[in-house]
């Protein structure tokens, strides 16, 4: 076990406003986080196969941050630590457990807001503790705890649910939802917002939908409909993947075994991008009852997923991988004050450097267990490089750095090292390996994220020939133990 003591409690400590502020002052806070959702999904982001027309317009009024990362993740479900990081402003390897746990010496975000005033709410899912949870909302309806709705339950068509419990406890606040899970997450977040006008508190509303993630067998009686002969192929489908990646066998890529037919990818594709759609629709019934309000122009609105997913690409189905579709996620910010609309920013940066820019976008003050940067000088307009490059892994068998244009990737499945390099800016589609063609680069970069693992206290070190132990693929009991913040 790897205990992390690091954190004093003292310096943890909710903060205070640091000046005097009206209750009407700070902007209401409206987050909008979908699951398994590819950063190019989107038709305004360029697919032309996909009917997305409320988040579309979403981009045509914020800024889209186009080379925004999760971290990765050590275990398969890697929406757990991304959402994790997410509420802390924390990196893969500072959260912990993998996300299954936020321990009280990490603020979240909602935490520190419902600590400066604001009326905090949430509906939807929710990947860490209970505890964590009642900390970070005053508030919720229709919470989903946990991964997915399983296939056997009836997915998302019967979402298994729970009422807010002021206690904490969630005994005896089940229940079965009788609609779709994204029209009962967003009914609960316009139930929510019905209230806001008569409350002089600026509010936080976090609308966590568990679309587009499988099972996508059920899609709802609303929305747009695809057939497999009116979409295309991804540019990079493959039937498999090009060798072993430690990952092959894992459940999301038994949904549809490999090797695939572009016929039977198509079909997938279909109920994708169904499930994509049908999240764009109660999307847009949240933003009609957020004009209704009356408090659209003094709320700030954030769009974004925990995680990609593979879907064809590379020859993949699932996310458990550090190609962009799966670590790539899409992520924009609408600040009414800012008249710069439809923009887009190109700067390497996390998903989990939302909390600080939010923090420093509302005034007030940033907790000192946050690692995140603030995007805010970003979105004011400053061109200076946020951070030079991003760090990515996976298990301990995938570890990843980008840096200017560039990827660098490398395996370590039970000893057998794979290495790739891509150039992203003439192969976004990750096809064409350059590691033998630029041995040196390629070695700049290895070395590069040797020291940036070593930076964030990464248990795996590359200098070694399996990186951890005896190179197996680490157990869920294993992961839990390593990191432990008290």
């Amino acid at each position: 076990m790897m205990t992390m003591k690091t954190l004093l409690s003292a310096s943890l400590a909710l903060t205070a406003l640091s000046s005097c502020q009206s209750e009407t002052e700070n902007p209401n806070i409206l987050f909008l986080l979908v699951d398994d959702m590819q950063s190019d999904a989107i038709a305004a982001l360029g697919n032309k196969n996909v009917y997305t027309p409320n988040i579309d317009g979403l981009i045509a009024k914020g800024v889209t941050f186009t080379r925004t990362y999760t971290n990765g993740a050590l275990c398969g479900a890697l929406s757990m630590p991304s959402r994790a990081m997410l509420m802390t402003g924390r990196g893969l390897f500072e959260v912990q457990s993998d996300g299954m746990k936020i321990p009280e010496c990490m603020v979240t975000l909602p935490e520190q807001l419902r600590a400066n005033g604001y009326r905090t709410f949430a509906t939807g899912k929710w990947h860490s503790d209970h505890a964590s949870f009642n900390r970070s909302f005053a508030a919720g309806e229709n919470i989903f705890f946990g991964g997915m709705h399983r296939y056997e339950k009836n997915g998302h068509c019967s979402p298994h649910l729970h009422h807010y419990d002021e206690t904490g406890q969630y005994k005896g606040t089940s229940f079965i939802g009788e609609e779709f899970s994204s029209k009962m997450f967003a009914d609960a977040a316009i139930g929510f917002l019905k209230t806001a006008a008569e409350d002089k508190a600026p509010f936080m509303a976090f609308v966590s939908f568990t679309s587009p993630h499988d099972p996508r067998n059920q899609l709802p009686d609303y929305g747009k409909k695809y057939k497999a002969e009116e979409i295309t192929l991804p540019p990079n489908f493959l039937p498999q993947h090009p060798f072993d990646n430690g990952e092959l066998a894992i459940r999301d890529e038994q949904i549809l075994p490999s090797p695939r037919s572009g016929e039977q990818l198509l079909e997938e594709l279909a109920l994708y991008y169904g499930m994509v759609s049908e999240v764009d629709e109660q999307i847009g019934r949240i933003l009609k009852a957020l004009d209704a309000t009356g408090e659209r122009d003094r709320t700030i609105i954030v769009f974004a997923s925990d995680n990609g997913l593979a879907m064809g690409q590379n020859g993949l189905l699932g996310k458990q991988s550090l190609y962009d579709h799966s670590v790539g996620v899409p992520m924009l910010i609408i600040d009414p004050r800012n008249k710069k609309q439809g923009t887009k920013n190109d700067a390497l940066c996390y998903l989990y450097d939302l909390y600080p820019t939010l923090c420093d976008m509302v005034g007030i003050e940033i907790p000192t267990s946050v690692t995140g940067l603030s995007l805010k000088p970003l979105l004011e307009g400053a061109t200076d490089k946020l951070r030079e490059d991003v760090f990515l892994a996976y298990s301990n068998q995938q570890r990843a750095l980008v840096k200017d244009n560039y990827k660098y990737i490398i395996y370590n499945v039970n000893g057998k090292i794979t290495e790739q390099f891509f150039d992203l800016k003439k192969d976004p589609g990750e096809m064409i390996n350059l590691a033998d063609a630029m041995p040196q680069k390629a070695s700049t970069y290895k070395k590069l994220l040797s020291q940036r693992l070593k930076e964030h206290q990464d248990f795996c070190n590359l200098d070694t020939p399996f990186w951890w132990e005896d190179g197996h693929k680490i157990t869920w009991n294993e992961l839990i133990k390593l990191y432990i913040f008290e």
